[in-house]
């Protein structure tokens, strides 16, 4: 990672930010449907199970725990698809999967009027939702590192999680508009419906702007897909037999990351909400959505620093930081009673979270060849995701409410440990990656736009 970046010719930089945009704005669509369910669940949850059963937010936690199953087989599915017939048709199909489990959710019936089969169809959605999901990361990390110029790639490549932020941000803000102006009745009523809808109704302008954006694989490997040629891509058995190494070490370097993502972003948020006060719902709102504002501006700052000093000191970083801050984190938040006490705390989590958050991308796109890179990417993430990621609220909740908090924090803490030894021992800063070889990269004249 040389601090020397290469001249970028402004035609050439002026496309990089045309496809960063296109992008990033089915990422944010994407990312507002998957945390639109995180941050509404304390108003539908009794919507879809009876009211005289008990635990009705673990079940709806539980559900969003299940649905990062379906994470890997949509990375699958859709890596598979972008390997070989091109990241913007994969892009294109997952936010469309994604746009009509959304307002499927919004017309879902509930438990009064359907019984069980409320809580079914909630759980099928959120199924075919995750399958989206596991196949957008993949396919939209590779995508954005491949279509930023070099030696800006940690930069354009940031802004993926500049918009998987933005979807939560958006989340938030719309709840805050909706508690600001409706009584609770009418959120835990309808309100939950119209956030899931809009989400499904901005995909539709999604569609139309990743349908006009250039293609990153080249028109001739894609040709050669058809020809028989390049039959291995995107395949299994390319994956395992000869990107064993590359996909290990993605998975490690997820793990904690992951965790710690969810960790901090899902959790802290419900721990604030609680500490400040049912009262106080629109001072906790605001609280969180400022810390969330804060890190989404962060990602760009953690990119642009990458590509000046390299990927590893961010990564150690964000381990050491995760190691040293969570068990602060979840002792000193719960007795945090001003709303800037508590801000601090959770931004201060925030900025150790950057180390990670901004150059994950990056990072896991430099690892594998152009053939192999969507479905390596998403796979290696979304396994990790499933295991780490996607259960941090449900055992958090569980933990809670057993009174053994202590085991959780140092779970995560563990987590985060192992991946800091991965950061120290297993990554270089090298200064050629698997996107510098001609085989894996695509040059400009090679970007096909619509």
């Amino acid at each position: 990672m040389s601090s020397n970046a290469p001249v970028i010719r402004p035609q050439t930089l002026r496309r990089a930010i045309s496809n960063t945009l296109k992008g990033s704005a089915g990422n944010l669509v994407e990312w507002y449907d998957v945390y639109v369910y995180s941050v509404f669940a304390v108003y539908f949850e009794k919507q879809f199970f009876s009211p005289e059963q008990s635990g009705s937010q673990l079940y709806v936690w539980a559900i969003f725990a299940v649905t990062f199953l379906m994470r890997p087989v949509g990375s699958l599915v859709f890596g598979r698809i972008a390997d070989r017939y091109g990241r913007r048709t994969a892009l294109t199909a997952s936010i469309t999967l994604m746009a009509c489990c959304s307002l499927g959710v919004a017309l879902i019936p509930t438990h009064d009027v359907i019984g069980v089969w409320a809580a079914v169809a909630l759980v099928v959605f959120r199924l075919a939702q995750g399958m989206a999901t596991g196949g957008e990361y993949g396919a939209s990390a590779t995508y954005m590192s491949e279509a930023a110029p070099a030696g800006r790639r940690g930069f354009f490549s940031s802004f993926q999680y500049v918009t998987l932020v933005g979807g939560h941000v958006l989340a938030q803000a719309t709840l805050l508009v909706m508690v600001v102006t409706l009584p609770t009745p009418a959120i835990e009523s309808w309100g939950w419906r119209v956030a899931f809808a809009i989400g499904g109704v901005a995909a539709v302008v999604v569609f139309w702007l990743r349908r006009s954006m250039d293609e990153s694989l080249s028109t001739v490997a894609i040709a050669a897909v058809r020809t028989g040629q390049r039959s291995s891509a995107g395949t299994l058995r390319e994956l395992f037999r000869n990107n064993t190494k590359p996909l290990i070490l993605c998975f490690l370097i997820t793990m904690g990351g992951t965790l710690a993502f969810y960790a901090y972003t899902v959790n802290g948020p419900k721990i604030i909400q609680a500490g400040l006060g049912t009262s106080s719902v629109v001072q906790s709102t605001l609280v969180n959505l400022a810390a969330l504002v804060g890190l989404m501006l962060l990602q760009p700052l953690g990119g642009w620093l990458s590509d000046r000093i390299g990927r590893k000191p961010l990564l150690v970083f964000f381990g050491i930081g995760g190691v040293a801050y969570t068990w602060f984190l979840y002792t000193a938040l719960p007795s945090a009673t001003t709303p800037f006490t508590a801000f601090a705390i959770l931004f201060g989590g925030f900025i150790i979270l950057t180390g990670y958050t901004s150059i994950n991308a990056i990072v896991k796109a430099e690892l594998f060849p152009s053939n192999i890179r969507a479905l390596g990417v998403g796979f290696g993430y979304a396994v990790a995701n499933s295991v780490f990621g996607g259960t941090a609220p449900l055992l958090f909740s569980a933990a809670k409410e057993a009174g053994e908090l202590t085991l959780f924090i140092g779970y995560v803490t563990v987590v985060i440990a192992a991946s800091l030894i991965v950061y120290v021992f297993a990554l270089s800063n090298r200064a050629s990656t698997m996107l510098d070889q001609p085989e894996s990269t695509t040059s400009e004249p090679d970007l096909v736009a619509r």
